[in-house]
């Protein structure tokens, strides 16, 4: 069964969209799924965030541009069941380069496709950078699946507007017209607060049951862990921050099917 690619995108920076990619990833890991976390965001923060140096040549910069193929920049992760392609500095350029191809959408999509009709990974999870840039489009053409994080807080739905009306795009233009919504995640919930309480209400009356269940709470642990470089659940097992993305990646792995 080919894996489901799923892009973690959010325009906006600071929503938890890395944090999410990196802890979802380790959690669908940890309950024996195979999966391989591809990091399209020259930040690298989802690299350092498994423990990876941002290296040169390490990431899918050359075989997006037709050099060379995706599967020899996997890297095994020190967690069962989690591999990475890491992120590099110089993923910055690839939109101006990826400009000047012919069919620089999917170019993305083309190189994943040995890797997905394989039987290696049953999941693909794609951390985007926080634009709308031509990566972040590839991801969009080359996905199944868009997760969107959205932090608890008053301006999250300007962003999320704009990233459904891009999917819709996307869609109806032809590019990806199987690209569906998997569903919108709430990030940095603090209940003590009216406005989180709030926003998650405003976002579950505007996209119901695509809004999963689980909120993903603010917390220091959480916080911490990626400069240890290790995912929640190998960092603090019984902290909130680590029951959280486990009860989230019980829902994914629902929708997704696997």
């Amino acid at each position: 069964m080919p894996a489901k690619i799923i892009a973690v995108a959010n325009q906006k920076g600071g929503v938890g969209k890395t944090t999410t990619s990196v802890n979802l990833s380790a959690c669908l890991a940890a309950s024996n799924k195979r999966v391989l976390l591809v990091d399209i965001d020259p930040q690298a923060n989802a690299t350092s965030g498994l423990g990876f140096e941002k290296i040169e040549g390490a990431s899918l910069y050359r075989p997006v541009l037709g050099e060379g193929s995706l599967e020899e920049k996997i890297q095994q992760t020190a967690f069962p069941n989690l591999d990475l392609i890491p992120s590099e500095v110089d993923l910055c350029g690839v939109d101006i380069e990826l400009a000047r191809m012919d069919g620089h959408l999917l170019r993305l999509k083309s190189i994943c496709e040995a890797i997905r009709s394989s039987d290696r990974y049953q999941a693909i999870i794609l951390d985007c950078p926080p634009s709308l840039g031509i990566m972040t489009l590839n991801a969009f053409a080359a996905a199944d699946y868009l997760l969107v994080p959205l932090q608890c807080e008053y301006y999250a739905l300007e962003g999320i507007s704009m990233i459904t009306r891009l999917h819709n795009q996307l869609r109806d233009g032809g590019i990806n017209p199987s690209l569906e919504l998997l569903g919108v995640v709430m990030t940095m919930f603090d209940g003590r607060t009216n406005l989180s309480n709030q926003v998650v209400s405003e976002v579950r009356q505007h996209f119901a049951d695509k809004v999963f269940d689980t909120v993903i709470p603010r917390a220091t642990r959480l916080a911490e862990a990626p400069s240890f470089g290790k995912p929640i659940i190998h960092y603090d097992k019984y902290s909130a921050g680590a029951a959280a993305y486990e009860v989230l990646a019980e829902e994914v792995a629902k929708r997704l099917g696997i």
